[in-house]
């Protein structure tokens, strides 16, 4: 703003004095390898318009491990050798790390604060001394803040960075750290080469032994990472150590990565653009390993996945004999529209996947994936490892974790309810995927090749596999710009029924409701659709859509398989007093354990319906009796006139007039108002007491079922 108001001469002169200064700066890194880290790197560098130079490209790492030892004298070599060829003896070297670092701010921040310091040489600083402890005491005293040098970042004239490394002779595995450190202690030579360290993060943020004083603040459009102890904003960030996801962190923000005035500004860069002739090749591995619900709607789902079958290839590995039905039916449907499929099953052992692919898309069968474009966006990302976000309804579990505890499971991250929540829309680096990840398959066959990359001896196998991705500096991402889809409970699921699903009511409500309610029951709860989703045939008689034609069928396979009709005499058992009125043959719910299953679907969708067209009565949907009734000319071809025992009845259809059975249908005598052409899937409701005395109609053909409940609030 200030310069929109100076005259276009002294704005022309400030750019060009500006851009000699920075012309003085070059940032010097070392990288043998183009890891993601360095990816991120260089892309801050860019956003920033810094210089940079890297040293070391194809060459072997020999600088060791120092994550756990010391290490990194091979920077020290590289360096020295670099500055041996430089003759502009102003020229202002910045020596960092690169796997580990983001840029927060530019070269004019970061030569204005060197500038400041008043030393010819500013090393960063860190609260924590590394690697020889025993030097501790040698160190030089600050006023304020950090005592200590770090090696990862330092900034200074080439003549004194020249001089400061002249002496190094050490091995490439020697420690850099260690080196640059007996320097700064050496009064000498701290006076002759101007040495000083950034004590108060003022250029430098490490984060190793500062994760408490670093915080994100927002502003005006903007990132930083704010040193809240010293009240600083730094201008390189370095996630030295065991930071490493901290540093991935920050680098979901850092540099105006997303910002809350403008979302996610990376997330459609560097995509891959995907055409019908060159779509990748991609190996799905679907993994069954427990008891599943809803695993045939899995098949569904996938089957409607939007690519091309001719490139996929089916890895289908099902550790759980139940589902053997399944997947063996939908092979034989299904099997040979795809380019290749390989089926492991419970008895044989697991010896990998096809390695011949592009892509491997990793799927566990309890994925509820909703979105038929899933793999489509996930490739087009063209990330490493990508997970689209899913999570289970109602609650804030989901496939990603955004931070790990100190023993390696899960913590909570900051944005990590904002993320889950979608107030956040982006693609984040994060330490933990699962469920269901999408991985190039060209790391399977190079950094990740190990065939123990799933084992581990402490940790679960997603847990192993996060692990190892992340401990060969390979990111992980998940995206939550589109909804994908969830992931179903297999808590408490039984087997011991045919149709199991039809016990997922608690759960796994949302699936249940989507496999069994007609698509046209909501249209009931809204003012201008009631009328016609609801059909009066005869006076306070309702009748309504209420199931698919899945839980029909589900239902009476379920009570025939269970067998144990009535006898359609009057001594019952079963029911209080042990005698029926107007028996039928039927099987109660509570024969097949499915009574607090039914109460729950008569709460949930029956009693909206109910208070809406009775206003003024409310219900808990309590019932006395719920059964199904099996009609059959030869058997139990109609019922006699009757009053139900109830203060409303619900009689759902079953199976269909005209395809299953012939004749059937209800008679309200008080009304002389027949429904004989009832609808597969359709309640009819009524009053039970007094008013509504009816019988049902004679089958003539066939076999009719209906779901009867008696309800009283």
């Amino acid at each position: 703003c200030m310069l929109q108001k100076l005259p276009s001469f002294i704005v022309f002169r400030f750019r060009i004095i500006t851009e000699k200064v920075n012309h003085k700066l070059l940032v010097v890194t070392v990288a043998t390898k183009e890891t993601d880290g360095f990816t991120r790197f260089m892309k801050s560098a860019k956003h920033f318009n810094y210089s940079v130079k890297v040293l070391g490209r194809g060459e072997k790492w020999q600088g060791g491990d120092y994550m756990s030892a010391p290490g990194g004298g091979q920077k020290v070599r590289l360096l020295k050798a670099a500055l041996d060829k430089m003759k502009d003896e102003d020229r202002i070297i910045l020596f960092i790390d690169s796997y580990d670092v983001v840029f927060a701010s530019g070269p004019k921040e970061l030569l204005k604060k060197f500038q400041q310091a008043g030393h010819k040489v500013v090393f960063s600083s860190e609260s924590l001394i590394w690697p020889d402890r025993h030097l501790q005491d040698k160190h030089p005293h600050v006023k304020e803040g950090n005592r200590f040098l770090g090696s990862g970042g330092f900034i200074g004239y080439v003549p004194n960075i020249r001089e400061m490394v002249s002496d190094w002779t050490g091995e490439d595995d020697e420690s850099d750290q260690l080196f640059f450190t007996k320097i700064y202690i050496d009064p000498a030579k701290r006076k002759s080469i101007n040495i000083t360290i950034d004590s108060k993060c003022r250029l430098f943020q490490n984060l190793n032994g500062a994760l408490d004083e670093v915080v994100l603040k927002f502003e005006d459009g903007r990132v930083r990472a704010r040193n809240v102890l010293y009240d600083t904003l730094s201008v390189v960030i370095h996630g030295n150590g065991p930071t490493k996801l901290q540093i991935n962190y920050l680098g979901n923000y850092i540099p105006n990565t997303w910002t809350f005035e403008t979302g996610c500004t990376v997330c459609h860069e560097d995509l891959r653009s995907l055409t019908e002739s060159e779509y990748p090749l991609v190996v799905i591995g679907i993994f069954i390993q427990q008891p599943t619900p809803f695993v045939t709607v899995f098949f569904e789902r996938l089957l409607k996945l939007q690519y091309p079958k001719n490139r996929l290839k089916l890895f289908i590995y099902n550790k759980e004999a139940h589902h053997e039905r399944q997947v063996s039916s939908f092979l034989q449907d299904h099997g040979n529209l795809y380019q290749d499929v390989k089926f492991i099953g419970p008895e044989e052992e697991m010896d990998g996947a096809d390695e011949d692919c592009d892509y491997f898309f990793s799927l566990d069968i309890e994925v509820v994936l909703k979105n038929e474009n899933t793999l489509k966006i996930l490739i087009e990302q063209n990330l490493p490892v990508i997970a689209p976000m899913i999570t289970r309804a109602g609650r804030l579990w989901s496939n990603f974790w955004g931070a790990l505890s100190a023993d390696g499971y899960y913590a909570r991250s900051e944005d990590y309810v904002d993320i889950v929540q979608g107030r956040r829309e982006g693609v984040w680096n994060i330490p933990y995927v699962s469920s269901v990840y999408l991985v190039k398959a060209s790391l399977l066959r190079s950094e990740l090749s190990d065939f123990e990359l799933f084992n581990s001896n402490n940790l679960d196998p997603d847990m192993a596999f996060c692990h190892n991705v992340r401990s060969k500096g390979i990111f992980m991402y998940v995206t939550n710009m589109q909804s994908f889809g969830r992931i179903l409970s297999t808590e408490n699921y039984q087997t011991n029924h045919l149709h199991n699903d039809l016990w997922q009511i608690f759960e796994n409500p949302v699936d249940w409701e989507e496999r069994y309610i007609h698509e046209n029951y909501t249209r009931i709860m809204k003012d201008n659709c009631a009328v016609s989703s609801v059909h009066q045939p005869c006076p306070d008689v309702y009748w309504f859509p209420i199931f698919t034609d899945v839980a029909c069928n589900h239902l009476v396979e379920e009570m025939e398989n269970f067998g144990q009709w009535s006898g359609g005499g009057n001594k019952d058992t079963r029911i209080q007093g042990g005698y029926e009125n107007v028996p039928t043959i039927d099987i109660h719910m509570n024969q097949v354990n499915y009574e607090k299953e039914w109460q729950k679907f008569l709460l949930e969708y029956i009693a909206p319906v109910t208070e809406k067209m009775f206003p003024g009565y409310y219900t808990r949907a309590q019932f006395d009796l719920a059964f199904v009734v099996r009609y059959k000319p030869d058997e139990q071809p109609a019922l006699r006139p009757h009053h139900d025992a109830s203060t409303f009845t619900i009689n759902i259809a079953l199976n269909q007039v005209g395809l299953d059975f012939q004749g059937g249908g209800c008679r309200f005598l008080r009304y002389d108002c027949s429904i004989t052409s009832p609808r597969k899937g359709w309640a009819l409701m009524h009053p039970g007491r007094l008013t509504h005395y009816h019988e049902g109609l004679r089958v003539t053909e066939g076999v009719r079922y209906i779901a009867v409940s008696f309800v009283d609030p």
